[in-house]
């Protein structure tokens, strides 16, 4: 897996190395550390930054590459991602005002937006990644967050616990009486009377069991973002991963609505696949 970490220097881009570094380590990877500048006259500030962030995080343990950019740094992340053939970006998360929030083209929102591969994004508290918070939609199964979730894990040393949640909502409920038990149903109820929902969380499972971790179902009702938000604080997990829609083109602003609301308002590292 290659795996590129996008740093600034500040305090928000040191978190993106430091779990960057802390998945390369549990894998054994070799990173790609980047920083992009704006001109060229900042090339050594550049290289002193990205010496720092190698010592400070013992990534001078691995054969870890620099590469450093001119431009944009949304744009030359996006680009390095694209050229390089990268499995996965690490980016980290700019304390944003709450009024702030909805303004269009934050670099994050870019680079999620338009990477060709999914984008973790490092805030909060960091943590080892050891208890994971899946979330699937029920749209598809194998979800590509379910696939990448277990193409992760695989790749790394130690035992993971993963809860695959799947939040149901009273609008997608059906109307009919008979089906009102669905509105307060459990993942083990559903799978066991064989529902749609819970075929869905059988086969997600089966797939990560696959990679030798533990595996739990888990069913929440209620309003997509805020269920998964209180599931993500209810579980201590370290670790959020969600599915958003990519459209094509610069016209691309922002992320989709619940997928913008989630990186947003998490206080946690979130997996933007």
């Amino acid at each position: 897996m290659r795996i590129l970490i996008a740093t600034g220097g500040a305090t928000h881009s040191d978190k993106a190395v430091q779990l960057g570094a802390q998945i390369a380590g549990d894998a054994d990877i070799a990173p790609t550390l980047l920083m992009v500048i704006k001109h060229e006259a900042e090339y050594s500030r550049a290289e002193a930054i990205l010496a720092r962030a190698v010592f400070h995080t013992a990534l001078d343990k691995t054969d870890v590459r620099i590469r450093i950019r001119v431009g944009n740094p949304a744009k030359e992340i996006i680009s390095e991602a694209g050229e390089g053939h990268y499995d996965l970006v690490i980016v980290g998360s700019r304390p944003t005002h709450k009024l702030l929030t909805r303004l269009l083209g934050t670099t994050i929102e870019w680079v999620v937006s338009h990477a060709t591969c999914p984008v973790l994004i490092a805030k909060g508290n960091l943590r080892p990644l050891r208890r994971i918070l899946l979330c699937v939609s029920g749209a598809s199964t194998p979800s590509q967050q379910t696939l990448f979730t277990a193409r992760l894990v695989s790749q790394l040393d130690e035992l993971y616990a993963i809860t695959v949640l799947h939040v149901m909502s009273q609008i997608s409920a059906g109307p009919t009486a008979s089906d009102e038990w669905q509105l307060y149903a459990g993942a083990a109820q559903l799978i066991q009377e064989n529902e749609p929902e819970g075929k869905l969380l059988q086969q997600d499972i089966r797939l990560l069991e696959k990679s030798r971790v533990r595996v739990q179902p888990c069913i929440r009702h209620g309003s997509v973002v805020d269920e998964i938000l209180a599931e993500a604080q209810d579980g201590s997990y370290d670790l959020i991963v969600i599915g958003a829609h990519q459209t094509r083109g610069w016209h691309r602003f922002l992320l989709d609505d619940l997928a913008h609301q989630i990186v947003v308002q998490a206080d946690r590292p979130v997996l933007v696949v």
